[in-house]
Formats: structure tokens, C-alpha cells, sequence
């Protein structure tokens, strides 16, 4: 991380979901960067055992403040931001990080409740979250929404439709809010962090072969033999994103294994006139083919 030593120095974040994994390694990150961070999750003795350990982290005059909050639900979306400006008294950076695998099995056999509960978290927690920063963020002149996102985005994943469904909606959400924000110089990227050995693996394990499609159960058995990605490749961008560095790059779906992001600064002009990492429609002849029609 000495590349980006004190990057976020003085600036406030709001990371979900941090109590644990991924979105702990990214608070982490966040304090070695600079930064103060408040944390939210929706098991608050676990949410109050990483503030503890975060703390121990902290500089002087870098703050760690815990919330236990449901991101779907606004009431605690309201108490959660207003706390953190009440505490910090500004906010540079929402990393929606909070998530979770939903039910493992096919479209009509899964319950339904499960399903919907994983777009209530995965989909609309993020939106809740981005629609209570945005006005402080244009109020500020400039901020930085960060939201974690996965394969479901890119590729379908069988007997995980909730899942892949929320992670794809979200990224067409991130894409979006970066359009309607770039005058206001607040920038909405979305980070693939690879395949991680979290507490979401073990609930994909967890539903076992008799629900899940064959391949994605020996690519989770592989994941969890081989150890998976680090959580730190995810973190380390995540922070490249928060901070000044990366001023411009908006509205994209950026790997942390694949992408050449640290490059990017050198390119944005033209990474900002393309359609490279984003959604978008395969036409035949982006394959050769010629039998699709022009346009």
C-alpha cells in the first residue's frame, strides 16, 4: 500500500458491511491511508468487535465510529449518515460494501422472501445509501461512491438468480448516478474484488450440491482449497477510488485482479470517451459475425 500512503489523509468514509471480510479490510485500508471511518453492520456485538480492533489501528486524530444499521432500511440509511456528519463533520467517500449471497437453488424452487430480502440489501441498500450522500456530496462540490460488486454482474450464475440479478442491477445503478452526477464532480465506480474466501462462500457451501448448479459448487470447492483472492487486492483499490488519484474516473466496473486501474489516471481522457469497462449489448459483429445487421 506504500503507493498510496496517505492518500486519504483528512478524509471521512462510511463503509458497510465492515464488521467482517472484505468491507473490514477496506476500513483497515481506509485508516492506513488516512483516513477516519465509520463502520455499519447489522450484528452490532461483531460491528463493536471490529471498531475495537480498527481503533487499535487509528492515528491520532483519525476517528473509528460504529453503527449497527440495516442498509435497507431508511430509517437507519438517515441515522447512519447523519451520525457520521455529526461525528467526523464532513464525508468524502460511501463505500457500499454490505451484501449478501441470497438463497442457492433454482428460480421456482427458492423462497421467494429470500429472494427479494437479497435485492432489498444488495440493490436498494445501495441506492438508499447513495441517495442519502448525494445531496451532501453536491452541497460539498465533489465526493466518491465506491460499490462492491461481483460476477453476478458480468456472467449468470444458475441457482444464484438473486444474487446475479441484484449484482448486475447495480452496476447499471452505478453507471447511471455517475451520469447524473459528473457535473457535480462526485465519482460512482464499482469494484470487482475476485473471488474471496468470505463468510458468503461459506453460505454458498453451505447450501450444498443438491441445490447448487455443479460447476459453481466445484468452483467454490476449488476457491475454498486454493484460498481465493486476497482481500487486500480489493481493499487497495478501493482505496485508489476514494482518493484524489483517481478524479474523473466515473460510471465503471473496475477488477481488482485483472484491470491495469493504477494506470488509469494516464488515460482518463480517453477511458471517459469509451464504453470499456461498463455493461453493455454484444452485437454479431463484435464476434465476426456478419449475419447480425449494422449499427
Amino acid at each position: 500500500m506504500s503507493a498510496l500512503a496517505n492518500v486519504l489523509e483528512n478524509r471521512c468514509a462510511i463503509v458497510t458491511g465492515a464488521s467482517r471480510g472484505l468491507g473490514f479490510e477496506i476500513a483497515r485500508s481506509y485508516l492506513e491511508a488516512g483516513a477516519s471511518v465509520v463502520i455499519c453492520a447489522r450484528e452490532s456485538v461483531a460491528l463493536e468487535t471490529a471498531a475495537d480492533t480498527l481503533r487499535r489501528v487509528a492515528r491520532p486524530g483519525q476517528s473509528v465510529l460504529a453503527v449497527p444499521a440495516d442498509v435497507s432500511r431508511p430509517a437507519d440509511v438517515t441515522r447512519l449518515v447523519d451520525g457520521a456528519l455529526a461525528a467526523l463533520g464532513r464525508l468524502d467517500i460511501l463505500v457500499n460494501n454490505a451484501g449478501v449471497a441470497g438463497p442457492v437453488g433454482t428460480v421456482e424452487a427458492v423462497d421467494w422472501q429470500e429472494w427479494f430480502r437479497a435485492l432489498e440489501i444488495n440493490l436498494l441498500g445501495a441506492v438508499l445509501l447513495s441517495r442519502a450522500v448525494v445531496p451532501r456530496f453536491k452541497q460539498a462540490g465533489g465526493g466518491k461512491i465506491i460499490q462492491l460488486s461481483g460476477g453476478g454482474a458480468t456472467s449468470p450464475l444458475p441457482t444464484l438468480s438473486a444474487y446475479a440479478a441484484s449484482k448486475a442491477a447495480v452496476i447499471r445503478f452505478v453507471e447511471t448516478l455517475a451520469e447524473e452526477t459528473r457535473p457535480h464532480r462526485i465519482d460512482v465506480n464499482a469494484i470487482a474484488p475476485g473471488a474471496l474466501n468470505t463468510r458468503m462462500l461459506e453460505d454458498f457451501l453451505a447450501a450444498g450440491p443438491q441445490r447448487a448448479a455443479p460447476e459453481l459448487y466445484r468452483r467454490w470447492l476449488e476457491q475454498k482449497r486454493d484460498g481465493g483472492v486476497p482481500l487486500s487486492r480489493g481493499a487497495e483499490l478501493a482505496v485508489f477510488l476514494g482518493c484524489d488519484l483517481s478524479n474523473g474516473i466515473t460510471g465503471k466496473l473496475l477488477s481488482a485482479v485483472w484491470d491495469p486501474w493504477r494506470t488509469l489516471p494516464a488515460h482518463l481522457d480517453e477511458l471517459n470517451a469509451s464504453d470499456v469497462y461498463t455493461l453493455r449489448r454484444i452485437m454479431p459483429e463484435d464476434r465476426h459475425m456478419s449475419w447480425g445487421g449494422g449499427g
